[in-house]
Order: C-alpha cells, then structure tokens, then sequence
C-alpha cells in the first residue's frame, strides 16, 4: 500500500490493519464458514456488521475466545474473506465478478449505514449504479453470478435491475426492437434474421434467467421473430452434448445420460420450445428437426413434442430427407428403425394447414410447388425406411395413402418405395402383395418404370398386366395421334426466312419404333396370359383328382367346356383385357373372338 493512501485511511482503519497483521494482538473470536475458519477480532467486525453483535451476544461462551457459525452467508468463505478485508480497512478491487457476492453479503451481515458511515451496503450499491448497470456485458455478468445468490438477490432485487438493464440495452441496440410491432402468428418471415453480438454473451445465463431476460425483451417491443437466432445459439451451447449423444445411441437401445442431467435437459428443451417465435420462417427446419428428436429422446411432455411437429408441418416444403429421418427411440422390444408416427402427424399438419388457411392467404407462396416439393419428399421418405424389415404393412401403407394424389406428377417414385418394401418383406401373402401396390397408380408411370415392373417377379400378376395394358393404351394413343391428328399449322416466320422442308424419314423412324414397341408389349402380354391359364389349368386337374363324378360329366360338350374355364373372377378380367386389345388392333392381326370350327371337326348330336 502506498503512503499516500495510508494517509487518507482513518486512525481506526489504521489500527485494525495493524491489529490483523500484528502477532502481538491475538485474536478473541473464531468464525466458521462452511469448511473455512478464521481467526480474527471483535472490535473491527462489531464495528460494521450488525449480525456480529447480534451472535456475540447471544453466545454463551465465558471463555475468552468466540466460535461464530454462520454457515449459509452467500458466496460462502469467499465472499467472507472479502467482507472481513473491509472490516479491517484492507484495500480490495470491486469488479463485475465479484460485486453480486458483496452486494449480498453486506446485506446477509447488515453492513448498513446505521453501524458506519459509508459501509458495504452502500459502495456496492454505488458500484452497481454508476458501473456495473451501464454496460450489457457487464450486466449480463452481475446477473449470471446472481443466480448462485438466491434468494437473497431477489429480495435486493438485484436479479430484476440487472434484467431490466439487460432488456433495455439489447432493445437500443437491435434492429428488431420496435415499440408498435404487432406481430401475428401467421406472418411469413422471408428470411431468418441474423444473430445480434450480444446473443452470445446471454448463452451464459441459466435457463430461468435466460427466460426472463427475453420476455422482458418482448415487453419493451423487441420483436419475438428476432429471438429466433437467440434461441438456437442458447440451444446449440446448451444441448450440446445431448446433441452429440442423439448420434451415438441411434439402433444401440441404451441410455448414456443421468436422470439429474436428464431432468435438466428437459426443462431446457422444454423452456426453449416454449419461446420459440411463432412467424413461419423464423426457424429452420433442420433445427426444429433436431429439437424434436431431443424432446422424443427425453421424453417430454406431449405438447412440447406436438408443437415441434406442428411447427415442422408449416415448414415441410422446406424440409430435406434427413429432417424427416427421426430415429425411433424405443429400448423395448422390436422396432422400427425410424418413428414415421411422428413423420405421419407432420405430414397431417401440413395437409390441414394447407386445407383449411394456406390457400386464403398463401403471402405469395407457391402453393402448387409446394405440394410437389411435398410428395416427392415423402416418396423418397417411404423409399429409405421401405428397406426397415421391422416396418410394418399397416404404417407404410397408412403414411403412403396420406400423400395428395395432386402433389405425384408420377408414380415412379411411389413405386421404387413400393419394390423396396416388396424385397424387403419377401413373406407377405398376395392379398398384402396387392395391397401395398394398389397405392400407385400404374396410369402414371414413366416407360422406364413400365419396362421394370413389367419384368419385376415381385410384383402380382394383376398389377403387372394392368402396367402393360396401360402402356399399350398409351402407346396406340400416341400412334394414333401422329397417323390421324392434323399437323398443327407452323408459326409465322419472318418474310426472309426460309423454312427447310420437313424430313418424313425421322417420323417414319418414330413411328416404327412405337410399332415395334407396341408389338414387343402385346406379346408380353399373351405370355403373361397363357401363363396364367397354365396355372390355372394345373389347378384345375388338381381339383378334378378328388371328384368321383368326373366320368359321367365327360361326354357333355358344356360340362367339358366349364371344367376347362378358369374362375370366374380371372376370367372376366383377363377376358376383359383381351376384348380390349383385340379392339386395339393396331397390326392388322384377327380378333381373337368366337372362330367358325374346321369343316372336317366333327359335332356330338344328343
């Protein structure tokens, strides 16, 4: 200490200074803080602190030494140690680190101006006002070391002045502080906003006074879409390793967490789900994806979880395949790869938003590009969870059939879902066969999906027939359209120029080609057909192996000719078929109806 400032300390600053660092004067009182003790005197303590006298005289002790417990003063031995300096009139730095445990401490000990002039009570006061409360860091740092402070910097109110300090500040200094913003929860943001400096120094803070800082904020105008950025740099800082563990236990069936931690993160994600804005954009998808795998994983409560599917549900054209993928957390039993009953209720979310108010009031969004956008995400969805052997029928199929017809432009993406399932579920009988394929349209495929599934085993024959009678449907469309259908008259051209002559070798190509490819599906097709009766057929000779009114029956031409039908409802379908391509007739080939018999074939007359 310099002389000059030994100077200005009183007589009696001077000679507790030189009591405390005198081996000469012992001490007469011992105070016990937490698992610290010290060994210091009367006279400098009773000079200040109100609680002294209260406990001295209170003790019962007659010998010449006092032991003073205090066991529950705030900031501990710590903020002990630096009370007693300023009893003794030792110099110490007052700083935005260490002035929340002063303020506190001087009230728990009432440092206050009635027992001295200028006490604890009112330099850290002093302190706060003039200092630590005009800067945002520095308020943000009082704040965070109050909340090892309660409840006693309630009752100071310290923790409210640092907030208000706090929401006052960010508000001067944001863009999205606007004291007449009336926001709805059905704007648009067209774009997320950008993090403000200040977001990460609020990362620090506890979640409850992370909480109260924003609603403060709110209250003075800042405006609840720009909390976005906030939340999902507190979220990133605060989830982290819950985050990261998310990865590791996918398919393990284990829990790496405590269930203190785990009580902890939940009330976070919780909190954060909570303050999240409610203008569509104001987050992205992907966060809001990785939020609601963390709420499934810590089992939050059910309207945490549905709030996140619903948020995702408005965002959906915006989504990715990987946002989609949410593993299914189940340590139970056999499951499911991935949790499509969650992917299923975003999916409603969407259809319901788009139904009831997306059209009124769409803000100039692409409606119809969304729902396409929309259906060839879930295509592609259905296609990377198809392979899941543990998927059931009833939970592909119930997704599958929630897709908008409107948003399929084609069914080749439905049917690459719908060959994978197949492969990967080779058990399933022929009625689940046929209906896991009756979700695509076999109208709307492309050639290339048409020339797989008509070779596909997997496939049942009645869908395979129904993709080749389609295509030859279309195909003689297509012919008939070039051979019938008046050419279109050419635009008009500028007087210079010349239009070269039309080459008809090139048409004659293509139409060749459609030939030779209607040719080629039709005898796919009589294949398909003889086939089918062989099998029948085969079953039919099995049936006629146990009936003992077989001999009887033979010299009946009608008896004769119904054993060789097969059922009836094959019958009528294939027979349907073939009436229509024998309509068709594109290759001048006779129609296969009723022939008149060979001349020389003879006739039982009964």
């Amino acid at each position: 200490m310099s002389a000059k400032k030994k100077d200005l300390l009183s007589s009696a600053m001077k000679r507790t200074s030189e009591w405390i660092s005198s081996q000469e004067v012992s001490s007469d009182v011992t105070v016990h803080v937490g698992e610290a003790s010290f060994s210091l005197h009367k006279f400098p303590l009773l000079s200040k602190c109100g609680l002294f006298k209260k406990l001295v005289s209170e003790s019962t002790n007659d010998s010449d030494a006092t032991v003073i417990k205090i066991p529950d003063i705030p900031g501990s031995s710590e903020a002990f140690e630096l009370t007693t300096k300023f009893c003794y009139g030792i110099n110490f730095d007052m700083s935005t680190e260490n002035i929340a445990m002063l303020r506190c401490a001087s009230e728990y000990l009432e440092m206050t101006e009635e027992h001295s002039v200028k006490n604890l009570v009112s330099r850290s006061e002093a302190y706060l006002n003039e200092v630590a409360l005009k800067s945002l860091s520095s308020a943000i740092t009082v704040l965070h070391k109050s909340e090892e402070l309660f409840p006693i910097a309630e009752r100071v109110k310290l923790v409210s002045r640092c907030i208000d300090a706090i929401a006052y500040m960010t508000c001067q200094e944001s863009q999205f502080c606007s004291p007449t913003s009336n926001n709805s929860n059905s704007e648009v943001v067209s774009k997320q906003p950008v993090v403000d400096w200040w977001a990460e120094d609020l990362t620090v803070l506890r979640i409850d006074s992370f909480q109260r800082v924003l609603i403060a904020m709110m209250a003075r105008g800042f405006k609840q879409y720009g909390l976005g950025p906030v939340l999902m740099l507190y979220a990133q800082k605060s989830l982290r390793g819950l985050f990261s563990s998310l990865q590791e236990i996918f398919g393990k069936g284990t829990k790496k967490i405590e269930p203190k931690q785990e009580h902890e993160k939940r009330v976070i994600l919780e909190t954060i789900v909570s303050l999240l804005p409610r203008e569509r954009n104001a987050m992205s998808v992907s966060f809001l994806s990785m939020l609601l795998r963390a709420a499934i994983y810590l089992e939050t409560t059910v309207a945490c979880r549905l709030d996140l599917e619903k948020r995702m549900g408005l965002q959906l054209p915006q989504a990715v395949l990987d946002d989609l993928l949410i593993p299914s957390y189940s340590f139970t039993g056999e499951h499911s790869l991935f949790d499509t009953d969650t992917v299923q209720r975003i999916l409603m979310n969407y259809l319901e938003f788009e139904v009831e108010g997306g059209r009124l009031s769409n803000n100039g969004v692409d409606l119809a590009g969304d729902m396409e956008r929309v259906g060839k995400l879930m295509e592609t969805y259905l296609a990377e969870i198809a392979s899941d052997r543990n998927l059931s029928l009833q939970k592909f199929t119930g997704l599958a059939e929630l897709i908008p017809e409107q948003s399929r432009v084609t069914e080749d993406g439905m049917y690459r879902a719908v060959d994978i399932f197949l492969k990967a579920h080779p058990n399933m009988s022929d009625v689940e066969r046929k209906k896991v394929c009756s979700l695509m349209d076999c109208q709307k495929l492309s050639r290339e999906a048409c020339a797989h599934a008509a070779q596909n085993d997997r496939l049942p024959v009645q869908t395979i027939v129904q993709v080749l009678y389609y295509e030859q449907q279309r195909l003689r469309g297509e012919v008939t359209n070039d051979s019938d259908s008046p050419a279109p008259p050419p635009p008009p051209q500028p007087a210079a120029t010349v239009l070269p002559p039309p080459k008809l070798s090139s048409y004659n190509d293509e139409l060749s080609k459609v030939k030779r490819e209607n040719q080629d599906l039709k005898l796919e097709l009589l294949k398909m057909k003889m086939k089918l009766k062989e099998f029948e057929k085969e079953n039919n000779e099995k049936k006629s192996s146990t009936t003992t009114t077989m001999s009887s029956n033979h010299s009946s031409p009608r008896s004769t000719a119904s054993m060789d039908k097969p059922p009836l409802p094959r019958k009528s379908f294939i027979n349907s078929v073939s009436k229509k391509l024998g309509k068709l007739n594109p290759f001048g080939i006779p129609p296969r109806g009723r022939t008149k018999p060979p001349k020389d074939r003879r006739h039982s007359i009964s």
